[in-house]
């Protein structure tokens, strides 16, 4: 059976770590975060093997229309990496209203990517709602598991991403009481990523034996989750009328921020080692390489943002009183300078992304969304820069930026309904975890 795994793991192109608890499940995990198998393997481990060995080697499922064509095919192999899609057409129609140089066609656009991207969320949710609840204990299987849960930090970002397009779209043309939706949506989702944020890493650090040349950029997931909800909390904040639900807001939005950037900054430090010391993520797992500017491009928009809204709301309620009418502008500089420094650690991870992907081929899978959401949010991040200086270089990198992303997103979607029409997308480590343990369960009794 070592001669199996060890042929296995050739294949897929990462090394096993005889010494790790959980074998070559958490590299297989952590590598291709619920990625597709490649499309160029070539080497065929099952030649001349005998039939039981065929059997264990070939977990690669068929192509949908192969298998039985089923809707539970769908929901079982369902996990949280598909809210990556909605991170990533969210942020695009969020970039696409908030271009410096905009027009009413613009707009539109937009608006069309919002009522798409708030349709697949509800879709998703769903989804995700009867797979654990027709497959009961799927849910704390998929919790356990050394990669899959690091993904649920994909749907309050998701979830964010519809509540600033509520703001900026809803509310202009809808009144106040879309303010009130968009602000308790705000609640639930700030209180969901704070969950998550503290939850989830605990239970892998409590449950696995992770390797560090196993380590995963996915890590930033869950720990971006508040970061992400911090900077629509300023966004919300803004809207606000009564001055008092936008302190608390704002404080609430603050309180985010300190919590989690400091987390992401200390495994952005660990992942660094990481690759100084054990190379490239392998090429299942290489656009893992754009995760890193998440927390970066959205943390600095975020400490820019607030501190622009501090600056209004601070004087008005008296907060930080002894410093009289300029407490909210101190807030509103020192969040620019450190928004901008952010902006430029930002730049130097999207460097080593880019001279990683250029130095070798990788597979496409559900993996590629991430491409799209850390490169968005960087390019708001440079256009909220822009909007603060008389300079038009930020204006037209941000803008420059904005195309890149939209097309990226449109590749990206395109490979994933080729993907999804031949069903080589739908795979579920998790699925596979629990369905083992319900048959020794069975075969127990």
């Amino acid at each position: 059976m070592d001669g199996t795994v060890k042929r296995t793991c050739a294949v897929n192109g990462t090394k096993v770590l005889p010494d790790s608890r959980h074998g070559t499940e958490g590299i297989t995990a952590s590598s291709t975060t619920l990625l597709s198998p490649p499309d160029d393997v070539t080497v065929n481990p099952t030649v001349n093997a005998p039939q039981s060995e065929k059997d264990k080697l070939d977990i690669s499922p068929p192509p949908l229309q192969k298998r039985e064509k089923n809707i539970w095919i769908v929901v079982r192999a369902f996990t949280p990496a598909w809210f990556t899609v909605n991170m990533g057409t969210g942020i695009v129609s969020i970039l696409l209203h908030n271009l410096p140089y905009n027009g009413a066609w613009l707009y539109w656009i937009s608006v069309i990517f919002f009522v798409l991207n708030l349709t697949l969320f509800i879709l998703f949710t769903f989804i995700s709602a009867l797979r654990y609840l027709i497959y009961p204990g799927l849910f704390m299987t998929m919790i356990r598991h050394s990669a899959v849960p690091l993904l649920l930090g994909a749907f309050p970002i998701a979830l964010s991403t519809i509540v600033e397009m509520i703001v900026l779209v809803c509310v202009p043309a809808w009144g106040p009481w879309t303010v009130t939706l968009a602000w308790t949506l705000w609640w639930i989702d700030a209180a969901i990523s704070i969950i998550i944020c503290y939850w989830i890493p605990f239970v892998i650090m409590h449950t696995h034996d992770i390797k560090l040349a196993t380590l995963s950029a996915t890590w930033l997931l869950p720990i971006a989750a508040p970061i992400v909800a911090s900077a629509i909390g300023a966004v919300v904040a803004e809207a606000l009328e009564n001055e008092q639900h936008a302190l608390w807001t704002l404080i609430t939005s603050y309180f985010l921020w300190g919590t989690a950037m400091p987390l992401s900054l200390t495994c952005l430090v660990i992942f660094y080692q990481r690759l100084s010391m054990h190379n490239l993520p392998p090429p299942e797992a290489i656009v893992s390489m754009f995760l890193p500017v998440a927390p970066l491009g959205q943390g600095g928009y975020a400490i820019m943002q607030l501190g622009k809204v501090a600056a209004e709301v601070f004087p008005k309620t008296g907060t930080l009183g002894k410093m009289g009418t300029h407490s909210g502008e101190i807030l509103y500089v020192i969040g620019w300078i450190v928004g901008f420094i952010m902006w430029a650690n930002g730049l130097a991870w999207i460097s080593f992304a880019l001279a990683s992907i250029s130095r070798r081929e990788f597979p496409f899978n559900i993996g590629w969304w991430g491409f799209t959401f850390p490169l968005g949010v960087w390019a708001g991040a440079t256009i909220a820069i822009g909007q603060e200086m008389p300079s038009r270089f930020f204006n037209v990198l941000g803008t420059i930026a904005s195309v890149i992303v939209t097309l990226l997103w449109i590749m990206v979607a395109i490979g994933t309904i080729r993907k999804i029409v031949d069903g080589k997308i739908f795979l579920a480590p998790d699925f596979e975890q629990w369905k083992k343990k319900k048959t020794q369960v069975t075969e127990a009794a």
